[in-house]
């Protein structure tokens, strides 16, 4: 195989673009998983509700001559509000009363609300997939040797702006400090007048709202969104996260660029190396191969977990 420097800055671009989406979703779980100990296996339900209500208004207001913009605009407001709506109800019926009950319990819930959530958007929306709409340009940007699509463009800059306002939240808010404080122990936090369920509440609702977002631009660059798309980009957001060290807000950040970096040039330039026999068609092989990898040798992550034991 010949190498070509313009291909691999274009896998690595593309990379990117994969890895900001998997970042977006592996916070929801790192931060979740910091303060209390669960991995929410419905976390990428979240996002797929998030896409099917943007998937649902865009067309919408395209057809009701609203600019395409302002209905992007909307369409992400509307899934912010129902996904962080449904992330509460979720927090506040099926892991509040688990919360002191043996971790097996709350992750078959979190499996439970998962299936529960996918069946009912499938009645809701039937089991079809449902075409997102072109709502920027779809000129390409030639940068240098790389091509972007307006599409990529705004993914990378709305999730380079949300990855720098939560960790601007987190280390610079008084809600930060709350759940830094809650995270690191819920029973002190609490002697020092911390509401840790309001703190749960809101780590909750926080990556729903990242969850919504990144289900919307999913839907966007894809051009289509279904019931059962939250299932495997779950599956990689948390392999994201337990790349970078779940519980490590920056380590999720890390890992979802890499992994998406990853299976960009795994697909590319493996699936050459064999034939196409581990082309795109299988390019899923090389986030969970990653997985493993890290679990043997490194099950902390690459950056490890800031997150001391619960007492």
């Amino acid at each position: 195989m010949e190498f070509d420097i313009q291909i691999l800055l274009q896998q690595i671009l593309n990379g990117l673009v994969l890895g900001s989406v998997y970042s977006l979703v592996a916070l929801g779980y790192t931060m979740v998983y910091g303060i209390l100990q669960l991995i929410n296996f419905a976390h990428g339900d979240v996002l797929m509700v998030g896409a099917m209500v943007a998937v649902v208004l865009a067309p919408m207001m395209i057809a009701a001559g609203v600019h395409p913009i302002i209905a992007l605009i909307v369409s992400i407001a509307a899934a912010i509000v129902v996904c962080v709506v449904l992330s509460l109800v979720i927090e506040r019926l099926a892991y509040r009363p688990l919360r002191n009950a043996p971790r097996l319990a709350p992750l078959i819930t979190a499996i439970g609300i998962s299936i529960v959530i996918q069946t009912l958007v499938m009645i809701i929306w039937s089991p079809n997939p449902r075409v997102f709409p072109d709502l920027l340009p779809t000129n390409p940007i030639i940068m240098g040797e790389v091509v972007l699509a307006p599409k990529q463009l705004l993914i990378l800059v709305v999730a380079g702006m949300m990855m720098y306002g939560l960790t601007t939240l987190v280390n610079k808010t008084k809600l930060g400090r709350a759940m830094r404080a809650t995270a690191e122990n819920p029973r002190i936090a609490g002697l020092m007048g911390v509401n840790a369920n309001q703190v749960i509440a809101a780590t909750f609702a926080i990556g729903a709202a990242l969850a919504a977002v990144a289900g919307v631009l999913v839907a966007l660059n894809y051009n289509i969104a279904q019931f059962t798309m939250g299932f495997m980009l779950g599956l990689k957001a948390f392999t994201a996260a337990v790349l970078g060290g779940i519980g490590n807000i920056a380590g999720a950040m890390v890992g979802g660029l890499l992994l998406g970096v990853i299976e960009s040039l795994g697909a590319g330039y493996i699936g050459d190396l064999t034939g196409g026999f581990l082309g795109s068609h299988y390019q899923d092989i090389f986030a969970f191969m990653v997985l493993i990898i890290v679990l043997v040798f490194r099950p902390s992550g690459i950056m490890g977990e800031r997150v001391a034991d619960r007492a």
